[in-house]
């Protein structure tokens, strides 16, 4: 699961760097505003990636008909 993660990451970087890369080429309007959206979609899953998980909080159920949880 890790090495799948970090493969992740590094491909999303590599894209990143080549959509940057692109950037400073001569490109028309419409080829520009396509590789600024995808740079900024890879950003986003990159971001997505090396975000730690949410906690999910579990309570126990209450007992029937009082509302309070069970010890």
């Amino acid at each position: 699961m890790i090495d799948e993660n970090l493969a992740r990451m590094r491909a999303h970087r590599n894209n990143i760097t080549r959509y940057r890369s692109l950037l400073g080429t001569r490109l028309s309007d419409i080829e520009r505003q396509f590789i600024a959206r995808r740079l900024s979609e890879e950003m986003a899953a990159l971001q997505r990636l090396t975000q730690p998980d949410p906690l999910i909080y579990v309570s126990e159920p209450s007992a029937p008909g009082t509302g309070i949880a069970r010890s």
